[in-house]
């Protein structure tokens, strides 16, 4: 099943879009959902924090889980190495940490879609 909603570029969406994905994994075992939950609430506040748009997330729970969110935003999402001291910087990281596999995808009209699954569990 697949669903795609768009939030607004406002604090409080980072919150409404992990709910989103909560809901459409509902069936699926709490540690996937949570790690999921996390991953989107990071994009999300990437959104809002630097590319300062609108976003679309989406859930695909085919298969293999795959989460996209995207944006309008000029600026290219970028894994960075943030310092002890320094206090943002890590979301990509931690999508990388806990994802199967995540990438970055231009729009073609603008901005960015920053993509990641997880495996089903092997029966």
């Amino acid at each position: 099943m697949t669903a795609t909603r768009t939030f607004p570029c406002r604090p409080e969406a980072v919150t409404a879009a992990r709910l989103f994905v909560r809901d459409r994994l509902s069936e699926e075992p709490r540690e996937r959902v949570e790690a999921a939950e996390l991953m989107a609430s990071e994009l999300a506040t990437n959104c809002v924090m630097h590319a300062r748009t609108d976003f679309d997330v989406m859930v695909n729970s085919d298969g293999d889980i795959r989460i996209e969110v995207s944006d309008t935003g000029p600026g290219q999402p970028e894994l960075l190495t943030p310092g002890s001291r320094q206090r943002t910087g890590r979301g990509l990281r931690i999508v990388e940490a806990l994802s199967e596999g995540w990438g970055v995808t231009a729009r073609d009209n603008g901005g960015y879609t920053v993509w990641f699954t997880l495996p089903r569990p092997q029966s």
